[in-house]
């Protein structure tokens, strides 16, 4: 069988990276081989996000790019998949006619089949369901980008319909798969020495409601998890706040293995506008939901989603948002200007705030959060943490980098034959975005390490 090479671009969150994974496992059936170099593929596939504006604008970039190359190399195929395949449907071909094939985000376990039909038939495919398909429920091949760590899904789609946001629409409504075909994933994951998992979907922590009977939710699910032999580290994204159980919290305190380590998004301060958002909690509530956690799981590193500038928000709703990052203190914040999504209802709201001002709250937030990140990051100087390493150092090829239980990127210099390993590492120098250190000796402790 004669080798294709597969490039896939992957745009977006760790949904949409592990569906990136089950793509080319599906295509390795067919003999394709993934390539960095987009100019020598058989195959380019574009999987897309449209939760935010800017994504969505660097994927029309891409493809204005991929044109240019098909002139060059007709015989290329382009593919795209995703959010925006999902939600334009029949746009992007009318739009970008040199596109060879189109397929949402329901529809990843047939792109052996849909690639197969371009190759045979050289005329663009088009393929969109609106329901989940059993087989992308179940066990499909996945080609993981690490030996290490893993994503697992656990659900498809979003049951919430806030007002600024896409999923819904591009994911479907909630379906959470099989615990059985989870479990038996991840098992498979740990017999293969597989250190860390992180179970995702768009709203992870509602894991179960859809299932008729009942069968677990989701803090039964992470305690399942916890119990399977080999696995030492359990994460999971992303959570929201309405679905955030007494058992949930119970659970995080409880399971030895999930880490330290939660996404919560509140996405603003003020109670009309988390109204107008259609969150569902009010700003007191959320605060009360962190105090719980904390009590239960005290060294709990925070992590959470702000919009600012969304339709209405008064100087003083966005001075409530700055507030609450004061209070809470994450650990980091994914911050975002609100930007308008097609098919959702907040474009349509009066009082749409101008970009100029939506950057000037992005940067005061923003400059306010490096001071509350550095703070967090420099009590871990002098300290020695446990380490799950996962590879060679981004920033330096000659050191190693790993994380620690509450997610800090700790970089140091070690021997490659570690990679895998859960390792000692003593913090030596506290960054903003992450921590530098050096190996250390268990038996040299004067104290057992830290879980980090």
């Amino acid at each position: 069988m004669t080798t294709k090479k597969l490039a896939i671009v992957t745009y977006g969150c760790q949904m949409n990276k592990y569906d990136s994974e089950r793509i080319v496992g599906l295509l390795q059936q067919d003999a394709y081989e993934l390539t960095d170099a987009l100019d020598e593929a058989h195959l380019v596939l574009l999987n897309t996000c449209s939760v935010r504006e800017k994504a969505e604008q660097k994927f029309y970039s891409e493809l204005g790019h991929l044109k240019r190359l098909k002139q060059q190399r007709p015989e290329m195929l382009i593919g795209v998949c995703g959010c925006i395949a999902q939600r334009a449907r029949g746009e992007i071909l009318a739009r970008a006619p040199y596109v060879d094939l189109v397929f949402g985000t329901l529809n990843v376990s047939r792109v052996l089949e849909l690639v197969r039909q371009v190759e045979e038939q050289r005329q663009p495919v088009l393929e969109i369901t609106d329901r989940v398909l059993d087989d992308d429920l179940g066990a499909l091949p996945v080609a993981r980008d690490s030996h290490v760590t893993a994503f697992v899904s656990v659900m498809h789609g979003c049951n919430k319909h806030c007002s600024f946001c896409v999923v819904p629409s591009t994911r479907g409504p909630q379906v959470s798969r099989p615990p059985q075909i989870v479990l038996d994933e991840i098992r498979g994951l740990a017999q293969a020495g597989y250190k860390e998992v992180t179970l995702v979907g768009q709203n992870v922590n509602a894991y179960g409601v859809d299932m008729r009977p009942r069968q677990m939710d989701f803090a039964d699910l992470l305690a399942a998890v916890n119990a399977i032999p080999g696995l030492e580290r359990i994460r999971f994204v992303t959570s929201h706040p309405l679905d955030f159980t007494p058992h949930l919290i119970a659970a995080l305190a409880t399971c030895e293995h999930v880490c330290e380590a939660l996404h919560l998004p509140f996405q603003a301060g003020a109670d009309r506008i988390l109204k107008l958002m259609r969150r569902g909690y009010t700003a007191e509530a959320y605060l009360d939901l962190i105090a719980r956690i904390r009590a239960a799981v005290p060294d709990m590193a925070l992590s959470t989603d702000v919009i600012v500038g969304f339709p209405g928000e008064t100087e003083e709703e966005f001075l409530a948002t700055r507030r609450m990052l004061e209070l809470v203190r994450f650990d980091t914040i994914f911050l975002f200007n609100y930007s308008e999504r097609p098919g959702t209802v907040a474009p349509d709201m009066p009082e749409q705030i101008p970009h100029e001002t939506k950057q000037r709250r992005f940067e005061s937030l923003l400059n306010m959060q490096k001071r509350i990140a550095l703070a967090a990051n420099l009590p871990y100087e002098g300290q020695t943490y446990e380490v799950l390493v996962e590879g060679p150092s981004k920033k330096d090829a000659a050191k190693l980098t790993g994380r620690t239980r509450t997610n800090k990127i700790l970089n140091f210099a070690g021997d490659p034959a570690l990679i895998g390993e859960l390792v000692p590492v003593r913090v030596t120098r506290a960054g903003l975005y992450a921590l530098d250190g050096e190996l250390a000796t268990a038996g040299s402790l004067a104290l057992p390490l830290l879980g980090g």
